[in-house]
């Protein structure tokens, strides 16, 4: 019974080494062909036997994978724009074996990198230069692009997840039109901070101003009201005047003090 362990370890271990094993790791399946004929039953992740006479594995990847493109497009207006996309794509294990026979195992350069160009030159060369500018504007680009790649791919068993614009690089002469118009944006948000604070300011002094004429009309209007109050104020200052007062009247009833030192001899 050792015996036969052994010489089934023994076997196993040279049919490693001879190619008659392939391992499938995880996210990988594998596409028999027996003799010529691709077969829809895929493998999935293990060891798997076979031999190399009459069958053939090829290792799909079945992850979620990235196509980075990047391409200039006119706009519009005719001007040029540099885009650099990110495609999100997979081929789902039970479509392989399809897609292994219908397109082949170079199915990105076959029909992944054309689609795209085309989607690129279809899509985004028909916008202007300040949709590329705008982030509502890449979104809905990436949006149509993803539409138009699922039409075209997902009968051909290739899944399109996503599309991206990583980055954008705008018409040198674009770029300096939106540099000065932002310029002139921060000098006319501070000219009307500055007008604002002149307002405030000249608010400010209206308001002194007016509390200062206030005051001195209720002054004013204090005084005339206390005659009697200001008659009081004279004769308590004639306590503090020496030598002769003269005393002349006048219509308001005030008088009008003159006080004369006396002379001594």
């Amino acid at each position: 019974m050792k015996k036969v362990t052994r010489l089934g370890v023994i076997l196993g271990i040279a049919l490693m080494f001879s190619g008659c094993v392939v391992q499938v790791e995880d996210g990988q399946v594998g596409v028999k062909n027996d003799f010529g004929h691709i077969r829809k039953e895929v493998l999935g992740a293990g060891w798997h036997f076979f031999v190399p006479a009459i069958t053939q594995i090829e290792l799909w990847n079945v992850k979620l994978q990235e196509l980075k493109e990047m391409a200039n497009v006119p706009s519009s207006e005719g001007l040029i724009s540099q885009l650099d996309i990110s495609i999100m794509y997979q081929v789902p294990a039970n479509k392989a074996s399809f897609v292994r026979t219908t397109v082949g195992p170079y199915y990105v350069s076959v029909v992944l990198e054309p689609y795209v160009r085309e989607a690129i030159r279809n899509v985004a060369s028909g916008y202007a230069v300040k949709a590329l500018y705008s982030e509502a504007g890449r979104k809905e680009i990436g949006r149509m692009m993803l539409d138009f790649l699922k039409s075209k791919l997902d009968e051909k068993g290739i899944v399109i997840q996503d599309v991206l614009l990583r980055d954008v690089k705008l018409p040198p002469s674009f770029s300096q039109s939106i540099e000065l118009k932002l310029k002139a944006e921060q000098e006319a948000l501070q000219k009307e901070f500055e007008l604002q604070k002149a307002k405030k300011d000249a608010e400010i002094e209206v308001a002194k101003a007016e509390g200062v004429a206030k005051a001195n009309q209720i002054i004013g209007d204090s005084l005339k009201s206390n005659e009697s109050y200001l008659r009081y104020l004279w004769i308590r200052g004639l306590k503090d005047t020496k030598g002769q007062v003269i005393y002349v009247p006048t219509e308001a009833g005030l008088p009008i003090l003159e006080a004369t030192r006396n002379q001594t001899k």
